[in-house]
């Protein structure tokens, strides 16, 4: 309630917030057409290797939350842009080109490859199988056309919705620091920069959440994206269930406060937590610790995050929650982004900095297999320095903290050994200039070497600049570390200021994760420390060089009007692509039992704040991804009896649905388990849950079917007593008793 009537207040005073030149002066916000959208991106959930961790054993079984992709259209006069937000781990080419082909067709053109941006929340918990490129299909067995057309579909939808909702409408933006929400996870590698460029920011972290606020012309609030740095990996390498992680829960908090009749997803408001410059970023706020083996509560090693027996494996950080419990942490760290959210989306008026002047967008693609960056050396002399092909160091197989790698890998090596030289050279051995041009790494993986059975990696990669009026936001193919993030938004700054002189203050934000994925990009001093941000720079020590001598190019032809030169094509793999992933031959429900049966009926009575649990006979999760829809709903009988309403589904955070093959490994039988967790607020009442899927016979086509449990009642917190899980002292409820009397009723007849 709180949250509404704060809500209430701002909508009276927003509409008329200014922006300040840099000379004093103010201007109040202009009027843009605008609009904004939300698509349903989950992919396959079960059976499916999940994107992030690169861990093999991580395949998916079932859904915790379901992932969006939420985008905002921005237009003036005949040139506009697009943003999308989508709760997957990043964007790949053949996700942007495709993406583009389908815009172009439907729109004759007005959306393209240069006015669109794509970014990931970098989520580590979504499907994985949707990227072109060899190495980032390892995980999931291969390319998966399901988990590429449901992200594809996704993003469509929302940018669709956003463009069919275009009106006149009002940007702001507001600015404020949040707190206990990330720490820096390469400590040691931060510290590697000069004392006098640290001793500019007072956090190795940065703690500052950008946050754009859309209003139509008529002061409704129509929704608001963020950027704020921080991984989304509160939910650890061993969960197994799709989940939008800290800044999906943020989101889904934000959305449920704006439009509190719709399931998530299904509402007009939308609410972005963008990914930035999160490279070396965790909000596992507790810290590295060892936390297993003999040197367990001992601190680990800086440098290598290693514990006194030289493993990174017992050397990792936990988020807050009650021993470091992943979905409570997930709770937290996303409510804390959603807290500040809510506090500066609903500030006063003179918080506010209004958005003004013009809508463009710079794009160009890039070789950064050898860009040339022109480098002052420390005797003042210009020199030319080249990025390199794709490589990976040694310290990328030691992982992170919020991941640790595996075998004898650490973080910071700078030498390699001879036993996995020989492994990597029987994949693909390093030319000698690939190794003279990495540097400090050590390679491990000379992937932009490799291609067979066809590239591992990219080498051109897009670069993009949409501007706003005085905000500019910069699609970055990748992860950029705090201080790599620091130097690109002064840079840029520092070319508007140059170009447009005094006028209105430009605010730079960083997209992480956009239109290609390349890894980290460090600082060379970073880098050369080579934990694993460093290890993982795939282009070499130069690589930051490349971009903070680019992206000013992209923004200075933009604010002069200049034609820019598309530059080299990417390449288009989508032919080449090979799967591993098994198919699924038939559905064999286990003797006694049909698909669609209830194996575990609810407890009858349930007192409010208990979990309820259901489980059924059921196909398998992989044959259909129920986008826009769902595996079940949770119902609750109407108050006059006449008929049934959902009060949640498997989009919602209380909710969980969990696929298992009761047989492991040779099994053909599968079963799903739904739990809805309620709360001392969860209205009383009678209630049943209904599962909805597909199966496949034998040798015939995919067929429908459909569960629904029996009901259970949920009583005031504490009325039932239990013993053992059973209940006592308590006999079958009177509106229990008035359900079975109506088993006839024209409603329950339709079901």
């Amino acid at each position: 309630m709180f949250h509404r009537l704060l809500l209430i207040v701002s909508l009276a005073t927003i509409s008329n917030a200014a922006a300040t030149s840099r000379n004093g002066n103010t201007q109040e916000a202009e009027l843009y057409d605008v609009g904004v959208g939300i698509g349903d991106v989950t992919g396959p959930s079960a059976g499916l290797g999940l994107m992030g961790y690169a861990n093999l054993a991580q395949t998916a079984k079932g859904i915790h939350t379901r992932l969006f992709a939420r985008t905002f259209i921005v237009k003036s006069g005949e040139s506009r842009v697009v943003f999308v937000s989508a709760d997957i781990g990043m964007i790949d080419t053949a996700i942007k080109r495709e993406v583009v082909t389908q815009l172009e067709n439907e729109f004759g053109g007005i959306y393209n490859i240069k006015n669109v941006l794509l970014s990931g929340t970098h989520t580590h918990s979504g499907p994985g199988g949707y990227m072109q490129y060899a190495m980032y299909g390892i995980s999931s067995l291969g390319f998966h056309k399901q988990s590429f057309n449901a992200i594809i579909d996704g993003i469509m939808l929302s940018i669709r919705r956003a463009h069919y909702t275009m009106q006149p409408g009002r940007l702001n933006l507001n600015f404020g620091e949040l707190f206990d929400a990330s720490i820096n996870r390469s400590p040691a590698a931060y510290k590697a920069n000069t004392p006098l460029e640290r001793a500019k920011y007072p956090y190795d972290v940065d703690k500052e959440m950008t946050l754009i606020r859309i209003d139509a012309a008529d002061g409704r609030p129509l929704g608001t994206f963020n950027w704020f740095a921080v991984h989304p990996t509160s939910m650890n390498n061993q969960n197994k269930l799709i989940s939008g992680d800290n800044k999906g829960y943020a989101s889904m908090l934000f959305e449920y406060e704006m439009n509190p009749n719709d399931r998530p997803g299904k509402g007009k408001f939308v609410a972005g937590f963008a990914s930035s410059n999160l490279g070396d970023v965790s909000p596992n706020t507790d810290g590295p610790k060892c936390r297993r083996g003999l040197f367990i509560g001992k601190p680990c090693d800086e440098l290598t995050s290693t514990c006194g027996d030289n493993a990174v494996q017992n050397c990792y950080a936990v988020g807050p929650g009650a021993n470091g419990d992943m979905e409570e942490s997930t709770e937290i760290i996303g409510r804390r982004q959603f807290d500040k959210a809510w506090e500066l989306f609903n500030a006063s008026q003179t918080d506010f900095v209004a958005i003004v002047g013009k809508v463009q967008h710079s794009h160009q693609n890039v070789d950064m297999t050898n860009y040339a960056v022109s480098i002052v050396n420390s005797e003042g002399i210009v020199e030319t320095k080249y990025t390199c092909p794709a490589a990976m160091g040694y310290s990328f197989a030691g992982g992170t903290i919020d991941g640790p790698g595996m075998f004898d890998f650490k973080q910071g090596m700078r030498n390699g050994n001879e036993f996995w030289d020989s492994v990597r050279d029987f994949l693909k051995k390093p030319s000698e200039y690939l190794e003279m041009c990495h540097g400090e790494k050590p390679i491990l993986l000379a992937i932009g070497e490799a291609n067979v059975p066809y590239d591992w990696a990219p080498s051109i990669i897009e670069t993009q600049v949409l501007r706003i009026g005085n905000l500019f936001i910069v699609g970055i193919p990748g992860e950029l570390t705090t201080m790599a993030g620091r130097r690109l938004r002064e840079k840029i700054r520092d070319k508007v200021i140059e170009l447009e002189g005094g006028d209105i203050e430009p605010r730079v934000v960083i997209a992480g994760l956009s239109n290609v994925y390349t890894h980290y990009i460090t600082t060379i001093e970073e880098y050369n420390i080579q934990r694993y941000e460093g290890a993982s720079t795939i282009f070499g020590p130069y690589t930051l060089d490349a971009y903070l001598q680019q992206y000013p190019k992209l923004v200075q032809s933009m604010l002069k009007d200049e034609v820019l030169e598309g530059g080299p094509e990417t390449p288009n793999l989508m032919s080449k692509q090979l799967s591993f992933l098994l198919p699924i031959i038939v559905d064999l429900p286990p003797a006694g039992y049909s698909i669609g049966s209830t194996k575990l009926e609810p407890l009858a009575l349930i007192n409010a704040g208990e979990t309820v649990k259901t489980v059924f006979v059921s196909g398998h999760l992989r044959h259909d991804t129920m986008r826009e829809g769902s595996f079940f709903i949770v119902e609750r009988l109407q108050d006059n009896g006449t008929g049934w309403e959902v009060v949640a589904n498997d989009a919602d955070w209380s909710t969980k649905i969990i696929w298992k093959r009761p047989i492991p490994i040779f099994g053909l039988d599968s079963e799903v388990e739904i739990s809805w967790k309620t709360t001392s607020t969860t209205p009383l009442g009678v209630y049943r849950i209904r599962h909805f899927g597909f199966y496949k016979p034998y040798m015939e086509e995919l067929r429908k079917y459909q569960a629904t449990s029996r009901t259970f009642e949920i009583q005031k917190s504490g009325s039932i007593k239990r013993k053992s899980g059973q209940i006592i002292e308590r006999e079958e409820s009177t509106l229990i008793k008035f359900w079975k009397q109506l088993t006839n009723s024209v409603f329950q007849k339709s079901e």
